[in-house]
């Protein structure tokens, strides 16, 4: 199967596995340990049904939305996800290229393996910078002064990755810890040849990170060990919420004591995530507190979540119960490894298509139409 010809995304996922060696593939796809959470993620959409409004005349319908204040074609953020560069040639330059095509907002992930300069100058669009605090906080400072140069409208702090999350696939293969690749993953990486043709040419590196490092570091041992700070707390984020000018969501949030204290401090708004299953397994969904956070600060603060989001259901679910848009991660990335940006841009049109059927057929002519008197807890 080709990528254009996929109907859903979970054949994307399908070309995708069958594309990448096991170990990029489990990457892209794993959580942690029992995976307990990554599965929750979608089971907590499913257990919300829909309770439709009959005999609306839904024959014009509108996808359009504002997101933190700006228009964007649907109610939907690219969201970060790293080693891009591992499932496509420059791919973050190429799921950013889609993402503005499709006129949404692209975040790029501080371990990005394209510049922030070129994905400015290449993809255009509504940009936003996905910021891990390093330990060594200029490391930060510095890739987020050259975002506010290129143009980037947004920071998103990442407040849930004091210490990596035991994704045991990756244990497995040896791509985590220390990135000692198992004799099982060498065999399937020469299994990949036109893998390992592409990307060979283009030797992903994160090269944000090492355009600040003196020369002669090795960036991907420095990211390793200093990508998390388990000292990262809320003065941090008032100093940089203080240094930064435009807008600052924080992502990881899933209590409505955070999500008020962020927006106490001046935030434009908050993502509830649990890092896509990838960081501590148990955790509750970001849909399943979304009710009561967007009781607490809706209309004063943007929320979006993310999570399990793989069919345009899914983000109407999100939008009824309050949700001012979701953050796509593994949707748009499978769609970016089944087929590049065309891959990613068909990831987008497929749920593009399936929120408007799902806006026909609750009565809803428009996503600001969607409530929560429409869903149902099963």
């Amino acid at each position: 199967m080709h990528h254009v010809d996929a109907i859903n995304i979970e054949e994307l996922r399908g070309i995708a596995k069958r594309r990448l060696p096991r170990f990029a593939f489990d990457y892209l796809d794993g959580g942690a340990e029992d995976e307990f959470t990554l599965r929750r993620n979608r089971e907590a959409f499913q257990h919300l049904r829909w309770r439709w409004k009959t005999l609306v005349d839904v024959s014009r319908r509108t996808l359009a939305t504002r997101l933190l204040g700006a228009p964007s074609a649907l109610p939907v953020v690219v969201g970060p996800t790293a080693l891009n560069g591992l499932f496509w040639p420059d791919g973050d330059l190429e799921i950013a290229r889609a993402a503005a095509a499709a006129g949404v907002p692209f975040t790029m992930s501080t371990v990005s393996m394209s510049l922030v300069e070129d994905i400015a100058r290449e993809a255009q669009g509504r940009l936003w910078l996905q910021a891990y605090v390093f330990r060594e906080r200029a490391i930060t400072d510095a890739i987020m002064r050259r975002a506010l140069d290129a143009g980037f409208e947004c920071v998103v702090l990442t407040s849930d990755f004091p210490v990596p999350g035991k994704r045991e696939r990756d244990w497995r293969s040896g791509l985590l810890p220390q990135q000692r690749f198992t004799a099982a993953t060498w065999l399937d990486i020469l299994m990949h040849p036109r893998w390992v043709a592409a990307i060979g040419r283009h030797r992903p590196r994160f090269v944000n990170v090492e355009r600040e490092l003196p020369f002669g570091h090795n960036v991907n041992a420095y990211v390793g060990h200093n990508m998390f700070d388990p000292s990262f707390d809320w003065d941090d984020v008032k100093r940089f919420r203080d240094v930064w000018p435009r807008k600052m969501l924080l992502k990881g949030v899933l209590r409505v004591d955070d999500a008020e204290r962020a927006v106490a401090i001046g935030l434009d708004g908050i993502v509830l995530s649990n890092h896509g299953g990838r960081q501590l397994d148990g955790a509750v969904a970001g849909i399943e507190v979304l009710p009561e956070v967007a009781r607490a600060v809706g209309g004063r603060a943007s929320i979006l979540v993310d999570g399990g989001i793989r069919r345009g259901g899914d983000i109407a679910k999100a939008l009824a119960l309050g949700a001012e848009g979701v953050h796509l991660g593994r949707a748009t990335t499978y769609g970016l490894a089944a087929g590049g940006s065309a891959g990613a841009a068909r990831a987008l049109e497929i749920l593009a298509d399936e929120l408007d059927r799902t806006l026909a057929l609750t009565g809803c002519p428009d996503v600001a139409a969607l409530s929560p008197d429409l869903l149902v807890r099963t």
